[in-house]
């Protein structure tokens, strides 16, 4: 596998061991074949070291200190994920300037080419002819799109993006957004353009990264109003998270539980602090029972992933 990051004068973090059996005995205890991680990233090598150098120097839109856990190149972290039994999992491109977006699609696509558990992803911009090239990857079996306002600098309702969004709706295909305004709000974040872009397109197959942190309630409720819109409950319910942008508050629970069926699983891998397992934990700690964990780390998400109950 090509792919790999060499990072200069950035030591590999050292850590405890990873609880590989503790994440396995998650899954199992839940009676599933494994796991669906609907968020995570795959980059090429000099993207990721630069988004890398973003965490580690707390940059304008990181905010704090983010001492990345997983720096590994991609033949490890796949292995690590394997370890894990995630069955199904993105490599989630984005771009932030235009004439990157086409660079970043034809890296994912070679990615998923050649890693079997990897979904086909790609992403989208803001620019002249980006309705042209997004057909073309829709033909070729992109999966999964990502959008990052934040980073990206644009917003969702950019009529340059109105024909790809046009296709999107069409064609059904889940676009993990990025449009909550954690961990550092921008011009671009917020539910207010998301509504707005979900009134010109309410067939498109939304998957609000991190529940919409910090903006929960407001997320939720385009969750519970329109059909396609989901939530991805990445770094979502670990203390980590919470203490950036506070945490979900409690009374909105008994409505996360109500759309069960619309909550997937994300984390965020590498690019995250702590353990794989911590996620999965803040899961449990909700207390919302092993229906909803079965729904939210399987079921819900084996659809859009291409996963059976058979897998691997």
């Amino acid at each position: 596998m090509t792919g790999r990051v060499v990072e200069e004068g950035a030591p590999r973090p050292s850590r405890d061991p990873e609880p590989v059996a503790e994440v396995r005995a998650f899954w199992q205890r839940l009676g599933l074949p494994g796991l669906l991680d609907v968020h995570t990233h795959f980059l090429p090598p000099r993207v990721t070291a630069k988004i890398r150098a973003q965490f580690d120097s707390a940059g304008p839109l990181i905010g704090r200190a983010w001492p990345i856990r997983y720096r590994d190149d991609d033949d490890a972290l796949v292995a690590q994920l394997r370890d894990f039994g995630v069955r199904r999992f993105t490599a989630l491109p984005y771009a932030h300037k235009p004439g990157m977006a086409e660079f970043l699609n034809e890296w994912a696509a070679d990615f998923a080419a050649r890693v079997p558990e990897a979904v086909h992803c790609g992403t989208v911009f803001p620019e002249p002819g980006a309705a042209d090239y997004l057909a073309r990857r829709l033909e070729q079996g992109l999966a999964v799109l990502k959008v990052h306002v934040q980073v990206g600098a644009f917003h969702v309702t950019d009529p340059l993006l109105d024909d790809s969004w046009g296709l999107l709706a069409e064609a059904g295909t889940p676009v993990v957004l990025h449009a909550g305004s954690g961990p550092v709000g921008t011009a671009y974040t917020g539910p207010g353009p998301v509504a707005e872009l979900l009134g010109r397109h309410p067939r498109l197959r939304l998957v609000i990264a991190h529940m919409g942190a910090p903006e929960y309630a407001e997320f939720l409720a385009l969750a519970e109003t329109h059909e396609r819109v989901l939530l991805d409950t990445t770094m979502a319910f670990t203390d980590f998270f919470a203490e950036m942008g506070g945490p979900m508050p409690p009374d909105l629970l008994a409505r996360v539980a109500a759309i069960g069926d619309k909550v997937l699983l994300g984390t965020d891998f590498p690019n995250i602090p702590y353990p794989y397992l911590r996620q999965l934990e803040a899961l449990e700690r909700l207390g919302l029972g092993e229906e909803w964990l079965r729904a939210v780390c399987w079921h819900n998400a084996a659809p859009l992933l291409g996963a059976t109950v058979t897998d691997p």
